[in-house]
């Protein structure tokens, strides 16, 4: 074990983030830490790396093991230094042994010593060994798959900006190699391409991962665990995140379907306790019942806690059938060209995505269909056209010294104050929150508020740059349902995969200074890319086998994790003396049918147990003829069971009345 939890427990304050969690990094992992926005998944990276101290329970971890920690506190560093020393950095005795080297070699020059020649053999011994003859082209390797050119790495870190310094930070922490590697979301600071470099470094990389990212996609490909923080509780699942949904789905399923089984015997009890509690014939076995319910391990009911975020864009009036038109459009900042005599055309209901590299001017075209950026050429708007934008940096948006009312009031919406909070409420802000200033908010809050701000407008056409970083899957979704039923027109940058896949319809790739438009969904340009990429290279494209899907992943076992108690059977009503021998005949009949059905009952009942852990089982679930087998005896012993208890109603029943009479 690298490092972990052992019945640890966490308070912040009065508030419990986490409650007796035990979680062990085992040496390669590739795990995805998910949960939803504020739960404390970063909390939990903080109490890994020993930043914060637990309040109950162990932080265990292992003597000698390496810890790289990626998060958005290290935006802090600055220096003059070029980016490529920065991400030396990673090779610091490497560099201290570059610098004695030198010392003594020239040393060496004038005394010839002998014990010196000694030193001097074995630092390079040692520094042959580090791998010290290749750290530059390893780090220029590194830093190149992340996004940077040649031309990029001998500049000063300090004039980047925040999201290009990251991934100078990023490429120091890979470039180090710790036996744990810990990423805070760090897909927000890349573009398609480094995400892919990314997925292909981590899937080889030699020790373990834990990743906190809302990208499905990179989930998809990466992870082979997820570690899900939810109801103050970890949840461990073996397998990517589209086995995560699967598993959660089942496992909620089957928590849901043994409460509501305990439900009925309880009510069943109930009755029986209710009906007899005061009849001295039955007053023993109505205690019995009462005893059994008193020392029954109730079941809670398996509600889905989540954030009740509430998005519903609304249009206010329809535009012409062209929204903005292109034409003859050029940028360049100094002599870094971003487009050249390219043009496009935006049309009511169009939803599109533009893709490219970083650097490529994809948020360089959106701010210029914005209006707030300069260029060349002519950008015509259409009729009727109100247009919203959502920037990707917030700051670029809000006032920092504003209240999070005061931005909405600005927004020029023109609804009360009252309105503004009730929509600020959809958006988790609630009473008082209202009232923060933008500055003391988290990334994830400053998201929130301007995609209300956004909402209020009742814009025609939307302006999206980047709006899932800093929101969790969940409001990711949400936002999903509500662009798709939005009656506007939409153009948005974004690197999250998944999103885009589920929104545009049309996509604009920057490529060679030009928009090059593509009619159609991400899926269907990934698959047109790979079969152009197919020709140029000379190799057919196989129907069968060749095309690759942007949302696959890695095969995984299925694990189920519930467990399912059985419930003892009710009681059988005790004997009473039946009044002639007609009816003492019948109810002896019905007290042997009624203890027939009380033993198929708590035989199918237990077999239904086993079978739930059978399906739990990872020999079942990753054996597809056992899992099909067992899966087929599980509903077939549903069924049979389903009809043993109502048969065995009927008789309960029967044997009531005859014991009325």
């Amino acid at each position: 074990m690298l490092a972990g939890f052992t019945n640890m427990t966490f308070e912040f304050g009065a508030r419990a983030i986490v409650e007796d969690a035990t979680w062990h990094i085992q040496p390669n992992e590739r795990i995805g830490l998910i949960g939803y926005n504020g739960t404390g998944k970063s909390t939990l990276l903080k109490l890994l790396v020993g930043e914060y101290a637990a309040s109950a329970g162990t932080v265990e971890r292992s003597r000698g093991t390496s810890i790289g920690y990626l998060h958005q506190d290290l935006l802090s560093f600055d220096t003059n230094d070029s980016i490529l020393e920065v991400a030396l950095g990673a090779f610091e005795r490497v560099r201290q042994l570059e610098v004695e080297i030198e010392e003594v070699g020239k040393e060496l020059e004038k005394t010839g010593d002998e014990d010196l020649l000694i030193k001097y053999t074995d630092m390079l011994h040692e520094l042959e060994t580090l791998g010290g003859y290749n750290i530059h082209h390893k780090t220029e390797e590194v830093l190149q798959g992340l996004g940077f050119a040649n031309a990029d790495l001998q500049r000063p870190y300090k004039e980047f900006s925040g999201g290009w310094r990251m991934r100078v930070l990023l490429a120091k922490m890979i470039l180090q190699a710790p036996d744990l590697l810990l990423l805070d979301e760090p897909t927000n600071h890349l573009d398609l391409p480094s995400i892919e470099w990314l997925e292909k470094y981590l899937i080889h990389y030699q020790g373990s991962v834990v990743i906190i990212s809302h990208d499905k996609y990179f989930l998809n490909r990466m992870v082979t665990k997820i570690v899900e923080l939810y109801q103050r509780k970890l949840h461990i699942y073996n397998g990517n995140y589209a086995f995560y949904e699967t598993e959660k789905e089942l496992r909620l399923e089957l928590a849901q379907r043994a409460y509501e089984n305990q439900q009925d015997y309880i009510r069943q009890q109930e009755r029986f306790i209710e009906r007899f509690k005061a009849k001295a014939s039955k007053a023993a076995a109505a205690q019995s019942a009462m005893k059994r319910l008193d020392k029954l391990d109730r079941l809670e009911d398996i509600g889905i806690e989540r954030p009740s975020l509430r998005i519903n864009f609304q249009v206010d009036k329809t535009p012409g059938k062209v929204l903005c038109e292109l034409k003859h459009i050029g940028k360049s900042f100094g002599n870094n060209k971003i487009i050249e005599d390219t043009g496009a055309e935006i049309n009511r209901g169009d939803k599109i995505a533009l893709i490219g590299a970083n650097g490529k001017g994809k948020s360089t075209v959106l701010r210029i269909i914005a209006g707030v950026e300069s260029f060349t050429g002519d950008r015509r708007w259409g009729h009727n056209v109100d247009e919203s934008f959502y920037a990707q940096h917030q700051l670029e948006a809000l006032n920092i010294n504003d209240t999070i009312l005061d931005e909405m009031k600005n927004a020029g919406s023109q609804k009360t104050e009252l309105e503004l909070r009730t929509i600020l409420g959809c958006f988790l802000f609630s009473g008082d929150d209202a009232d923060k200033k933008i500055k003391v908010l988290s990334g994830g809050e400053k998201a929130r508020v301007a995609l209300a701000k956004t909402i209020i407008s009742k814009a025609n056409f939307l302006m999206l740059d980047e709006p899932t970083n800093h929101l969790d899957m969940h409001t990711v979704d949400l936002l999903i349902e509500a662009l798709n039923k939005y009656e506007g027109s939409i153009i948005l940058v974004s690197h999250d995969r998944y999103f885009v896949s589920k929104v545009a319809n049309r996509i604009w790739e920057i490529d060679d200074y030009k928009i090059k438009d593509f009619d159609g969904g991400y899926e269907e340009w990934v698959e047109w890319k790979e079969r152009m990429k197919s020709r140029e290279s000379g190799v057919k494209s196989r129907e069968s086998g060749g095309k690759k899907s942007e949302s696959g992943g890695q095969k995984q076992e299925a694990k189920p994790v519930v467990e399912s108690k059985p419930q003892p059977a009710p009681a059988a009503p005790v004997k009473q003396e039946p009044i002639n021998k007609e009816a003492k005949k019948e109810l002896q009949k019905k007290q042997r049918l009624f203890k027939e059905l009380e033993d198929k009952v708590a035989a199918l009942t237990k077999r239904k147990t086993e079978l739930e852990a059978l399906l739990a089982s990872p020999d079942v679930f990753s054996d597809k003829n056992k899992f099909v087998q067992t899966e087929q005896e599980y509903k077939t012993n549903a069924n049979q069971l389903k009809d043993a208890s109502a048969e065995y109603e009927k008789v309960f029943e029967s044997i009531i009345e005859l014991e009325g009479q």
